[in-house]
């Protein structure tokens, strides 16, 4: 079983950043006004903030670091743990951990990883650099995730484009004896890949001129091989299905009880109608639920860490937390420690950055 309680470790602070560009979603030129209404109030994803050409995740994730750091008063060699989750990476290689690691000016003896893990990356990043921080070898670690989610699709493909917005954030984590335990469950449904994947580009189908051919499928849906596609109906069936299950397992083999010992579920925000049958079906208090959707979008792996920026609800209480899409999903408890002056900020990215 996927499953551990990590010990000494404990989350000092979390910053985003996002680019100064906000789509609403009466801007995209294949909805008319109605179709824009109907999105908006069905899925509930009315802005997303869109990165121009020259923007790259690591960009974003970069700049959130610079700020974390500086509200944190980490000085950069003190930084053992570089990783950087991302499916946007700046290039196939090398990884762009390396490349952050210079331009963060971070110390060469600086661990560094790419995680590319999408939604539920976060957990995966966490997961990671709590194993390494829990026996004190290494004393404090930077993640980075975020995505340019967007330009991985089809700007004609109606299905996908309104979905996602771009965004980079960053998690301190730092070995610290007093923390309370951060306790993970991992599940993977591999079988279901074909519902989210970009055909071609890789090493089974590497990119040939027949990739870039557009094909209509119909319902405004129309996209090139080399594309991110989405099978919205199978995404959704399992989004509803499985996670609650996992959930349910989970608080009850820690015995956990939803309604005393939880303040907030922070649920990955893909959109309302199935973060709403989620808690639904798990039977969560509404105001145990906070929700940013409407302003980012789909964010990706920085979806929690944006949630954890842009409400407010960091207090000395237990947190839980579980992410999913596709075929990962996991959950995870952790009782934060992070102090009021401690950083927990949003940048604006301007385009020319």
């Amino acid at each position: 079983m996927a499953r551990w309680k990590i010990k000494n470790v404990g989350m000092k602070g979390v910053a985003m950043a996002v680019p100064e560009n906000v789509v609403k979603t009466s801007d995209f030129d294949f909805f008319s006004q109605e179709e824009a209404e109907v999105f908006d109030n069905t899925v509930g994803i009315r802005r997303r903030h869109i990165a121009p050409d020259n923007m790259c995740a690591s960009d974003m994730c970069q700049a959130a670091a610079e700020k974390l750091l500086e509200e944190l008063g980490w000085e950069r060699d003190s930084i053992d743990v570089l990783l950087f989750e991302s499916v946007t990476g700046d290039y196939r290689t090398p990884p762009t951990s390396c490349i952050l690691q210079d331009r963060l000016a971070l110390s060469e003896n600086c661990f560094c990883m790419d995680i590319p893990m999408g939604c539920c990356g976060c957990m995966y990043a966490i997961t990671v650099a709590g194993n390494l921080l829990t026996t004190g070898n290494v004393k404090r670690a930077l993640l980075l995730i975020g995505d340019t989610a967007l330009r991985m699709g089809s700007m004609k493909d109606k299905s996908r484009v309104p979905l996602f917005g771009d965004c980079g954030t960053a998690i301190a984590l730092e070995y610290d004896e007093a923390a309370n335990d951060i306790v993970v469950d991992f599940h993977t449904y591999g079988k279901g890949y074909e519902a989210l994947m970009t055909p071609h580009g890789g090493f089974r189908h590497p990119a040939t001129p027949e990739s870039f051919e557009y094909e209509d499928f119909g319902n405004g849906i129309v996209r090139a091989p080399i594309h991110t596609l989405i099978n919205g109906m199978n995404v959704f069936s399992f989004a509803i299905s499985r996670p609650p299950k996992s959930v349910e397992k989970f608080l009850a083999d820690y015995n956990i009880n939803r309604d005393t010992d939880i303040d907030y579920f922070l649920i990955h925000q893909a959109n309302k109608m199935i973060v709403d049958r989620i808690v639904k079906k798990l039977k969560l208090p509404q105001e145990k639920v906070p929700y940013n959707l409407e302003e980012f979008g789909n964010l990706g792996g920085a979806s929690i860490p944006s949630l954890m920026v842009t409400i407010t609800i960091w207090r000395d209480d237990f947190i839980n937390v579980f992410f999913w899409l596709g075929f990962k999903l996991g959950n995870y408890v952790v009782k934060n420690e992070i102090n009021d002056n401690t950083g927990f900020d949003k940048d604006i990215m301007s385009n020319g950055d």
